[in-house]
């Protein structure tokens, strides 16, 4: 049987007084998610706490493919809910989150998401995006528009294409999955962190043990760079 070790870490940031990210923590089921608010107001707030609870509310005893459907069928009521809500509160209102989700089990991790929260994987040292960005320019990079580096400072860089609550009838949550090796660090975070940190700093800091916790050394760098959104880390280790 696969054990993982896990720590998380989530902070408001150096600028904003209010952390719209939530997160779950589940490793008795294999399970970890990282939700990224949005919408103003403190709606983010409400839709990515909306998704915790969902999501923490699972209950054990469920083999992979019943987790998966759980988390498929949870996350589909939970952005239907989150319509309703945004349509009560009038036809400008916008409650919704974006969501990276990490299912781990019998040797196997799957990855579900929508929006711009990662998941990375620091395998042998080496790090690599398991996730990619439901995001405007991911979409212009991938149409050869900009380049990869134009990206991370161009002015619509926040711009979401895919979210938990969004306007459309329903949420597809893109889904990667591979084998786990023993001694793989996962990464699961919302986009304050990896806007703050580059990848080779992030795989540095990743691979880092002298910190209290993964998560913690990667939060304390965000925040010394004056991190200007909420950030969240969730950081799950395979252990041999």
């Amino acid at each position: 049987m696969t054990r993982f070790r896990s720590y998380v870490v989530s902070h408001p940031g150096a600028v904003r007084s209010h952390n719209e990210d939530n997160y779950v923590e589940r490793p008795d089921i294999g399970l970890w998610a990282v939700a990224d608010g949005a919408g103003g107001h403190e709606a983010g707030e409400v839709a990515s706490s909306m998704i915790a609870e969902a999501l923490s509310s699972i209950p054990p005893g469920l083999s992979a493919s019943e987790l998966l459907a759980q988390v498929r069928l949870r996350i589909s009521a939970t952005h239907q809910a989150l319509r309703d809500e945004a349509a009560r509160r009038g036809p400008r209102a916008t409650i919704a989150s974006t969501l990276v989700v990490l299912l781990a089990r019998d040797g196997h991790f799957a990855c579900l998401w929508a929006g711009d929260s990662r998941i990375y994987l620091l395998r042998q040292g080496q790090l690599s995006q398991v996730t990619r960005d439901h995001s405007l320019v991911q979409e212009l990079v991938d149409a050869g528009a900009i380049t990869a580096e134009e990206a991370d400072g161009h002015p619509r860089a926040n711009v979401i294409t895919r979210a938990v609550g969004a306007d459309s009838e329903g949420v597809e949550l893109e889904k990667v999955s591979g084998k786990l090796l023993p001694g793989d660090r996962f990464l699961l975070c919302s986009d304050g962190l990896n806007k703050t940190l580059p990848d080779d700093e992030l795989a540095q800091a990743l691979g880092d043990n002298t910190a209290i916790s993964p998560a913690q050394g990667l939060i304390d760098i965000a925040l010394a760079r004056r991190a200007t959104d909420n950030v969240t880390a969730v950081t799950v280790d395979v252990e041999p």
